[in-house]
């Protein structure tokens, strides 16, 4: 694949530390790398000066002639005066613009709401992001570099994006780079992760399933590498091995080494003690919602909910902006009394909600960190039974990646993930029984979701959850509902089916739900037919069955065979170049096939789906 662009011996610093030093790397035709690492260790800065914007303090970044650049940053900059038309398409004659199905496409997916005469100045934040990453998508760029990209962005948004830069460049062909917290999307979307940790980046091979897999294999062997983040990444990469949606299609010789990672950890939540403490602390009566909805004259939001919450259940939400998600859980909190039906809460019930402000930490933002938690509790009991254990605050802070040196940090100094954390901490620490968690995941690195994640997985109580992170939203949640047509409708197909209902209510098609008792499993139906799968001839599955199987040998005997070469290396004398460069190239040979087979091995899988 030709070369696009290198960096060579990169130096950054800033003030208070060396964000990178001596760090060198390269962009070829066809990568796709997501870009992770925690908040404030220079991702953003990276994708910069990689593209352009900011010059390093040492090293190079150079670009093979003719090559162009899209750039979506943090900053959304528009022209005083500047119409949403204008800012996507510029001076471009709408006769062209209309007709190139590209652009088109871009516009539909992210901006079709929008008044295309509006100016950008009077549109919200969400909206003017969307208007920026327009702008950059309808551009024809060999390469596309997007920071946080999936901000402001819904479920459906989401998909788009992803599914449009899966098919934006012919295989082998343009470059796209990207920073997010989104792990659905960098699953999705990318073949290599870029971890930006301790002043390097460290390159994995594929998105984040395979990079969870690859860095639990590191830390295990570096026995340098603090226990605690190991611990985390195996127990993240046994839930994506055992249950997680649409994860399951890996090469045999990964699933086999995932599962040797993971024998020794137990599931990620004790369901049956923990509903069980839940019982105990709740009563068997959480909230009932029966036929209730709310309309304000003659608009109704939502109609007819029949939802009874049971104790230790974990729900995810989902539903287009004002569907009445906001509706549905004021309902629930008791903020909003409904204009038809019922809503009944047990006497034990005490909610509390993570909202999307950060209102729970004006009144401390002078006070230090320390002060503020210890001020709470002396203690919180994380986990049930046998296992249940009793955390300081300190430990507690701790946990959620708080340094020593930060519990004297004055709340007002801390960064928004940071703020997020603590936030979260606080509700938690008056032991709320019901857990409302509104889009909990803005301004948090992947660390700092997966240390989150793993709080609540010991969390007893019932957990209601709104996020347009579809990761989080499956790692945290044992089932979803979506909102349709003002009615609340369980998802027994998860994600992907409120996806598909979607896209028959947009497509105006009939859906069809048989309204069963709240809790319970509704049956839905679409009654329009769905796209018909490629037709496959029965002798060219058997084949494509065949080859398949081939292939997995193939690849484990490669990998195997490199593996053994490499460790043999060692044994062979270091002063004999020659022999060294040949079994150097024995590797790389061996290598390179099995990565052949693997891209084969995937172009059959999807044949067979």
């Amino acid at each position: 694949m030709a070369h696009l662009l290198g960096a060579e011996a990169l130096h950054l610093e800033v003030p208070t530390k060396t964000v990178f030093d001596s760090v060198t790397l390269g962009v070829a035709e066809g990568d796709r790398i997501g870009i992770v690492g925690r908040n404030g260790d220079g991702k953003s800065s990276l994708l910069m000066m990689l593209a352009g914007r900011r010059s390093p303090d040492g090293g190079k970044v150079t670009m093979r002639g003719g090559t162009t650049i899209g750039v979506l940053d943090q900053a959304d900059v528009f022209d005083d005066g500047e119409t949403v038309g204008h800012a996507i398409v510029g001076d471009i004659p709408e006769y062209e613009w209309a007709g190139d199905p590209k652009i088109r496409d871009v516009i539909e997916g992210l901006v079709s709401d929008l008044d295309w005469e509006a100016e950008v100045s009077g549109l919200s934040g969400g909206q003017r992001r969307r208007v920026a990453l327009a702008r950059v998508l309808v551009g024809d760029h060999d390469m596309v570099f997007l920071d946080e990209p999936t901000n402001h962005l819904d479920v459906e948004g989401i998909a788009w994006l992803a599914e449009h830069l899966k098919r934006r460049w012919p295989r082998d062909q343009g470059a796209l780079l990207v920073v997010t917290h989104d792990r659905w999307f960098l699953d999705e979307v990318c073949t290599t992760t870029w971890e930006v940790h301790d002043r390097i980046v460290e390159p994995f091979e594929g998105g984040y399933a395979a990079y969870i897999l690859q860095r639990v294999e590191r830390d295990r062997q570096n026995a340098t590498i603090e226990q605690k983040r190991q611990n985390l990444a195996k127990k993240e990469l046994a839930w994506l091995r055992r249950g997680a949606p649409a994860r399951t299609a890996k090469p045999k010789f990964r699933i086999d080494a995932a599962n040797e990672l993971i024998a020794d950890v137990p599931e990620i939540r004790d369901k049956v003690s923990l509903q069980s403490m839940a019982v105990t602390r709740l009563g068997k009566e959480v909230v009932n919602l029966i036929g209730a909805g709310v309309a304000y004259g003659d608009r109704t939001i939502i109609e007819d909910v029949e939802w009874r919450l049971a104790p230790g259940e974990r729900t995810g939400i989902l539903g287009v902006n004002g569907a009445g998600k906001s509706t549905l859980l004021s309902l629930i909190t008791g903020s909003l009394e409904p204009t038809t039906g019922t809503v009944k809460r047990g006497k034990t019930v005490k909610v509390a909600t993570l909202t999307q402000q950060l209102n729970e930490l004006e009144a401390h933002l002078k006070e230090p960190v320390r002060t503020v938690i210890g001020r709470l509790r002396t203690s919180f009991t994380v986990g049930s039974g046998s296992k249940a254990q009793d955390l300081t605050p300190g430990q507690l802070l701790e946990r959620m990646g708080f340094t020593s040196a930060q519990l004297s940090t004055p709340v007002k100094d801390l960064s928004g993930g940071q703020k997020r954390r603590l936030q979260l901490l606080l509700i938690l620490l008056e032991q709320p029984n019901v857990l409302i968690l509104d889009e909990p995941t803005n301004d948090l690195d992947t660390d700092m979701l997966a240390a989150m994640e793993d709080l609540l997985d010991t969390w007893p109580g019932t957990l209601l959850v709104v996020s347009h992170d579809r990761y989080f939203l499956e790692r945290v949640t044992d089932q979803q509902y979506g909102i349709f047509a003002r009615k609340l409708r369980h998802l027994p197909g998860g994600v992907d089916q409120y996806l598909e209902l979607r896209a028959a209510e947009q497509a105006g098609m009939e859906i069809s739900s048989s309204s069963g008792q709240a809790g319970g499993p509704q049956q839905i139906s679409m009654k329009a037919p769905k796209a018909a799968a490629p037709k496959v001839s029965g002798a060219e599955r058997r084949n494509a069955e065949k080859e398949l199987s081939s292939i997995e040998r193939k690849m484990e005997r490669m990998r195997k065979d490199a593996a053994k070469t490499r460790d043999g290396l060692a044994t062979l004398d270091q002063n004999d170049y020659t022999l060294l460069n040949a079994e150097m190239a024995k590797i790389t040979e061996l290598e390179s096939a099995a990565d052949d087979l693997e891209t084969r091995w995937l172009e059959l899988s999807e044949l067979l789906g």
